[in-house]
């Protein structure tokens, strides 16, 4: 219960934080050139990356409401940021130890993981892939085993992922399930963010055209 109730409060230090430092540099934008400006895209965009790669947020909703408020020009700069937090989510999987994550689990009285976990430790990626194969529909197969790279592409794309994860929680899912090599998994988050930024950017289009 403490270590869940310290959990809960380094959260909320951190949104805490995040929302006295936009209110800092929006104050102090009005009275600065173009450094000041700068540096305000600057922390926007790293914030963006933090909250994109962060479980359940909804980070192409907040990309796409970036792009809307600030026009195509910041499209390059979202798609880039976007990569960089998927990216860096899947990283926070990746070199995430297994026992610290069964620590939580069972502080959460999710035992069933827990000894899920356990087993699929010792597992290489083969080993891995065989066990889903074993335990997996014969319809979901090839989706999770041989395609799971378009999979993911595909779940990082649809709109409304935050009941899923969001993009941060599904790399990260990526990432600790050890099933995904990185270089193809940062290829595959390269492509699957460019579509939307690009057309944006390269046709000028405004997306508050389609609200009014």
């Amino acid at each position: 219960m403490w270590r869940n109730f310290l959990r809960l409060c380094v959260i909320l230090g951190l949104a805490l934080g995040a929302h006295f430092a936009m209110t800092w540099a929006s104050a102090r934008v009005e009275t600065g050139g173009v450094g000041m400006r700068f540096g305000l895209l600057a922390l926007f965009l790293l914030i963006y990356v933090i909250l994109i790669a962060i479980p359940f947020v909804p980070g192409v909703e907040i990309g796409l409401s970036l792009m809307m408020i600030e026009g195509p020009w910041i499209a390059p700069f979202i798609y880039i940021s976007t990569v960089c937090g998927l990216s860096l989510a899947y990283a926070a999987g990746q070199f995430l130890p297994y026992d610290k994550l069964h620590d939580t689990l069972v502080d959460l009285r999710l035992h069933r993981l827990g000894k899920l976990l356990e087993a699929l430790q010792p597992m290489t990626r083969d080993m891995r892939l065989e066990y889903l194969r074993n335990h997996l529909p014969a319809f979901a197969r090839p989706f999770l085993t041989k395609f799971r790279y378009l999979l993911l592409a595909v779940l990082v794309n649809i709109p409304g992922n935050t009941v899923i994860g969001g993009g941060g929680g599904i790399l990260f899912t990526a990432g600790f399930s050890r099933l995904f090599r990185p270089t193809y998994t940062v290829l595959t988050v390269a492509l699957a963010a460019a579509p939307v930024p690009f057309l944006v950017w390269g046709f000028k289009i405004d997306l508050m055209w389609f609200l009014q």
